[in-house]
């Protein structure tokens, strides 16, 4: 009400109101204590026509490898990192459909109960809301100078003289990179004349994660969360293991009855949104294992709970960025089919900034490789086109000056080689346009091919299970290490 988010009126003759509700949560802390209570009206949205009362609903969501990126290059150039949220943020935006809601439960005018709001902006639960959200947001950096990164638009630069500073939005959480505290301030009260924010002051938890200053940079951890997983589902009193999978092992489909595939699934889904923020060492059990979800058997449960094992031994493993290296370099590497049971090989990529990984990748190969050689070369195709999209990212920031290629790292010579080939033959040509596309790369800059063995390649963990020293080696390499207090 105080936004002023919709006038009473009569509803027209012809016109459907939609319906609302309230929703109360608690919201907690990373620790596991409550934070507040809160409750919000929102649009109940399967009453909403398509072609009425919304059109277009995209909005963009910035990727967490801009994050980290972001992150690394903050621990690069000695930047501060605050933190801040709006408040309400999906009433900000302005409606362009004209849209009639029934008024809220508890807030009915007495002697209007005939009346209906009409939204004069938008409100949560509406399709539209995130898109109309942004675009307000948008439009109000840009008229203030703020330019939008191209490879990601939800990340904003300007220039104050000498200094920079960098805006992050998560939806309604953004994080302020800022060349010094000066700069910072200027951003917030701009920030603040604009919108009803909330200074959450310095950089401590975004999206779950929990950000650390360090003495040489900063570190990401999400020790908590791993706790918070091993209660939920009875592992805290396990014996810790120190591998994430056993390379020994050979799963297969399970053609008879499932066991327990609900929590099987909900296992899985925890330690993926684990794996995608801060732990590229478990990447390839958490792809290898939500293979099996549709129907896991006993075989696959044990492998699951191994899994959870080494996270418990692991708990503390911090995500580190650090000033040096400043040089953006990649891995990739792959795994050939290996047995009857499956017929795509396995791809993998890590990219590493200021010393830690910002960017990774463990999935199947969406077609069928006829040699090592091919799936390593789909591989080197996959990692070429993360390459480019966060040299692009990385170079839209004025803080990096760099124009140099991005070094990507290979382990099979033969795909090396073939990517600087410009001739086909007849063995290879079905893989012409993904050559193409690497040659391109490589014609323009964008990135160099570097031979490494497979015992020093980053990415190898990835694509199979390996030993413990392996493991370790590589999870040291790509930043992960114990938390330091």
């Amino acid at each position: 009400m105080t936004n002023h988010t919709w006038d009473l009126e009569d509803l027209p003759v012809g016109s459907k109101p939609i319906k609302c509700k309230w929703i109360f949560k608690k919201k907690i802390k990373p620790d596991g204590s409550i934070d507040k209570f809160k409750a919000r009206l929102v649009v109940v949205r399967y009453t909403q026509k398509k072609g009425i009362d919304y059109f277009d609903t995209y909005s963009p969501v910035t990727k967490i490898a801009t994050i980290r990126a972001l992150i690394a290059l903050s621990a690069i150039n000695d930047l501060m990192i605050h933190q801040m949220d709006v408040k309400t943020a999906f009433l900000n935006g302005d409606l362009e459909e004209e849209i009639y809601m029934e008024q809220p439960e508890g807030f009915v005018v007495p002697g209007l109960e005939s009346k209906v709001c009409k939204l004069r902006k938008s409100l949560y639960g509406l399709k539209q809301a995130p898109k109309q959200w942004y675009e307000k947001f948008d439009s109000t950096l840009s008229s203030n100078g703020f330019k939008t990164n191209a490879s990601d638009t939800c990340v904003y630069t300007k220039l104050f003289g000498c200094d920079c500073v960098i805006i992050c939005l998560y939806v309604d959480d953004m994080l302020i990179f800022g060349s010094n505290l000066q700069v910072i301030n200027e951003t917030k009260k701009f920030l603040s004349s604009q919108f009803d924010m909330k200074d959450l002051g310095e950089a401590d938890v975004i999206l779950g994660v929990k950000i650390r200053k360090t003495e040489n940079g900063f570190s990401l951890c999400q020790s908590h969360y791993i706790e918070k997983i091993l209660k939920r589902f009875n592992c805290h009193e396990e014996i810790p293991v120190r591998t994430p999978y056993d390379p020994s092992i050979c799963l297969k489909r399970n053609n008879g009855d499932g066991v327990s595939q609900a929590e099987y699934a909900k296992i899985i889904g925890s330690v993926m949104f684990l794996m995608n923020y801060t732990r590229p060492d478990i990447a390839y059990a958490v792809s290898r294992l939500s293979r099996y979800t549709h129907n896991p058997n006993k075989e696959h449960w044990f492998a699951l709970r191994r899994l959870l094992k080494y996270l418990k031994g692991t708990i503390n493993l911090c995500l580190y960025f650090n000033k040096y290296p400043g040089v953006l370099e990649g891995f990739c590497d792959a795994n050939w089919v290996t047995d009857n049971d499956e017929v795509s090989s396995t791809s993998g990529y890590v990219f590493t900034l200021g010393g830690g990984a910002i960017s990774w990748k463990s999935a199947k190969q969406t077609c069928i490789a006829r040699s090592t050689m091919e799936s390593e070369f789909i591989a080197l195709e996959l990692a070429g086109q993360e390459a480019e999209w966060l040299r692009n990212l990385i170079g839209d920031i004025p803080l990096w000056g760099s124009t140099a290629p991005v070094s990507l790292h290979c382990d099979s010579q033969a795909a090396i080689g073939i990517a600087k080939n410009y001739a086909y033959n007849g063995k290879r040509r079905h893989i012409r346009l993904r050559h193409s596309a690497v040659k391109e790369l490589l014609k323009n800059g964008i990135i160099s091919l570097d031979y490494v063995r497979s015992e020093r390649n980053l990415a190898d963990p990835l694509t199979k299970g390996l030993t413990r020293r392996i493991i370790q080696e590589t999870s040291r390499a790509m930043g992960l290490k114990p938390l330091e207090l």
